[in-house]
């Protein structure tokens, strides 16, 4: 029996995202801005096929084969014929539509490996009793060749997304390990190549270490576009290995993403967004990061902007090593009224940020304000769609020219609706202020996450010519009283330095200073909670986030001792820190639930919240910090990953929790999303049903004008890696 946690369940709850009112608001000019906004992003989006795993993209042709040729409702009449019963064909539906959700076979949060809930042999059937294999037998049987084996494989190392032992990855070739990531990584260091649009690929040749570092872009030689010439990369020596930088990776979609790049520059509403887009069509031609920087300063530039855009190698958390991104793209509309009070959350940042508890030369110099909007999606192509968004994630750009915050409110409005029935782990009473309450908390928890927590504090560089951004003769650390003796250096980033762990300590950064601040009554005041609102509001969101570190132990894999969520790891690290504040703050222990399985039972005790609670965080986000800023990667090292341990001694057997979790836990919500098409010089809005079949028509419309082509580009990009992979 396969463990339930490698399958979709058939009641997975789907959403359609609602952006209709929204849209409609648009002005004509507006809606074609976003439309091939969308088109670029939508085709940018299959690319996260190609970096999540080997046969993904081959799983994604087979499925948009057979449901090209029948929708849904039809298909399932070859299902019955393939002996498929209700339940199973209902399987096949969900595994459909949770590939395209998370554009691959592997889930977006957690990075585990999900199987379709129906034997192989009736799948295989299906896929013979389908229109699609009777129209060309010869190709359906050749794309089933290729899946079946990866398809339902769940041998240890392909249960989860890793390097090495600890699973599969699709950024790097599969005879790469850490070492191998560590090593590529000095070397773009010293070309002073970013890392976040490549993948990696090692061979050896004549007994020496061989390394293709490929680059996504649309051309595959030397290029020049509007008179910037690109240098060719070539082959490089650096110790004792050889390395050869290529152009190319994912041409053909890079080439479609740059094509609606350029068509949406006609309808720009400023120079800034021009000037962005031919940036990010420069940086998806040749391949150049320094490109996408610039594009993301004048996107900094384009203040609060009705259609709200950005695209690109994005975020690192789904690369082992975490310094390469996932493509993404999104393409939302302005809610008005609730950007208004982000927008006092900025305005007040200046007040709060003295509030954090680092001293003041580890906070930003002059803190930049960015603009801070709540949007209704329109578009969110890649693996998956966060609640909330602080980018660029480039550290040069953050710490001297700014960021933008976005808060995502019509995914914030389906995601976090809780049946009470479905609300595990607190105790009765705490359930329906829970339901009423976790709105409105996540709410406030997104904006300061975001804006104050990705926002806030500096990091101590002394550039390549010597320079420091810190007096080195005053700076001390607040723990010891002594100068601080390390610093940033050069090239060095925070995701170059602190790698594997960079992505969840700043998670863990991010949510305790919510947390902290989030007893700021002014804070409060601004999102509309005063007096006993108010408390409710804190209680709530202090108690999501003991029981999210109590849930976040399903996303941590025992075999391997590592974790797969960069948030849900943090949010773990944070009920550690307050278990081990003590004082009857936090209560845990198990129990035998009404269905005589066991459970547990977490409480807080919200009289404590601003006293030992507060302390707690305080002195923990400070520690963060310091590491932070000084580039202390050996002691940010061992303070996070100690309380990352997933131990079985002491108080709590947290592996034993971690069986109770996986045992009472609830699927991830799946979101369906629109597609607008051009008809007699307008845009149209077309919207699907929140269901596993509209999520497939979605996908199955979305490519329909090129489906054939996209589909061969996709099979040939999985072709030219398939030598790689072990």
């Amino acid at each position: 029996m396969v463990d339930s946690q490698y399958y979709l369940p058939n009641d997975i709850g789907i959403s359609a995202l609602d952006c209709r009112e929204a849209f409609r608001l648009l002005s004509p000019k507006e809606q074609m801005y976003a439309h091939y906004l969308s088109r670029a992003s939508w085709y940018g989006g299959l690319i996260v096929l190609i970096q999540t795993s080997a046969e993904s993209a081959n799983i994604y042709v087979l499925l948009q084969k057979m449901f090209r040729a029948q929708v849904p409702q039809q298909l399932e009449a070859a299902a019955t014929a393939a002996g498929l019963s209700a339940e199973e064909y209902q399987a096949f539906l969900v595994y459909a539509a949770g590939l395209y959700a998370n554009m691959g076979n592997y889930k977006s949060f957690g990075d585990t490996k999900f199987i379709p809930n129906l034997p192989k042999e009736k799948f295989k059937a299906l896929v013979w009793e389908s229109l699609a294999f009777k129209q060309s037998p010869g190709d359906m049987e050749a794309l089933w060749g290729c899946c079946r084996e990866p398809l339902y494989s769940l041998k240890d190392k392909q249960k989860q997304l890793g390097l090495g032992e600890k699973g599969i990855s699709a950024y790097f070739s599969g005879n790469c390990c850490l070492e191998d990531a560590e090593f590529a990584q000095k070397f773009l260091d010293s070309m002073n190549l970013s890392a976040y649009n490549t993948r990696l690929f090692k061979t050896e040749i004549d007994g020496k270490r061989c390394y293709e570092v490929r680059l996504a872009s649309a051309e595959k030689d030397n290029c020049v576009v509007e008179g910037k010439s690109e240098v060719c990369y070539g082959k490089h020596e650096f110790e004792d290995a050889v390395f050869s930088v290529k152009r190319g990776d994912y041409a053909f979609l890079m080439e479609k993403v740059c094509q609606n790049l350029e068509k949406a520059k006609d309808y720009a509403a400023n120079d800034n967004q021009k000037r962005m887009l031919e940036e990010y069509i420069h940086s998806f031609t040749c391949g150049s990061v320094e490109a996408h920087k610039e594009g993301s300063r004048y996107w900094i530039k384009d203040k609060g902007p009705i259609v709200e855009s950005y695209i690109g190698f994005i975020e690192s958390y789904r690369d082992p090593f975490g310094s390469r991104g996932e493509f993404e793209g999104f393409v939302a509309v302005v809610n008005k009224a609730m950007s208004a009070r982000f927008a006092q959350l900025v305005s007040s940042a200046e007040v709060l940020l003295p509030e954090l508890p680092w001293p003041p030369a580890f906070e930003k110099d002059r803190f930049l304000k960015p603009d801070f909007t709540s949007l209704d999606v329109l578009t969110f192509a890649g693996s998956g769609i966060p609640a909330g968004i602080n980018i660029p994630n480039y550290d040069d750009i953050r710490q001297t020219e700014g960021f933008k915050n976005v808060s995502l409110g019509n995914v914030l409005a389906v995601a976090y609706a809780t049946q009470k029935d479905k609300l595990t782990f607190l105790e009765e009473s705490d359930k329906d202020l829970y339901i009423k309450w976790k709105g409105p908390s996540f709410e406030v928890q997104v904006g300061l996450h975001e804006l104050l927590g990705h926002g806030s504090g500096k990091l101590f560089v002394q550039d390549d010519k010597g320079k420091f951004n810190f007096d080195q003769t005053a700076v001390r650390n607040p723990e010891t009283g002594e100068l601080i003796s390390s610093w940033y250096k050069g090239s060095e980033t925070w995701d170059s330095k602190f790698s594997t762990i960079a992505s969840s300590y700043e998670e863990c950064r991010a949510e305790c200073v919510g947390l902290y601040l989030c007893l700021n009554k002014q804070v409060l005041s601004i999102f509309g909670h005063e007096g006993e609102d108010a408390e409710e509001v804190v209680y709530v969101n202090w108690l999501t986030m003991v029981r999210a570190g109590l849930l976040g132990l399903e996303f941590y894999t025992p075999e391997s001792k590592s974790w797969r969520q960069a948030h849900m790891q943090a949010r773990f690290v944070i009920l550690r820190v307050l278990l081990e504040a003590g004082e009857g703050l936090v209560g845990l222990k198990e129990c035998t639930g009404a269905d005589g399985r066991p459970d547990a039972v977490i409480t807080l005790d919200r009289s404590k919240i601003y006293t030992v609670g507060k302390s707690a965080i305080q002195r923990f986000l400070c520690k963060l910090q310091v590491h932070k800023s000084t580039a202390d990667v050996e002691g940010g090292r061992a303070l996070y990953e100690g309380y990352s341990a997933v131990t079985t001694d002491g108080t709590y057997n947290f592996l034993r929790l971690r069986e109770t979790v996986l045992h009472r836990k609830e699927a991830r919500k799946m979101f369906v999303q629109a597609n607008t098409y051009i008809k007699d010089d307008a845009v149209e809005l077309v919207e699907y049903e929140g269901s596993a079949a509209g999520l497939i028509q979605s996908f199955v419309q979305r490519f329909s004008d090129d489906a054939d082509k996209v589909e061969a580009q996709l099979l040939e990009m999985t072709c030219m890696d398939s030598s790689c992979w072990c």
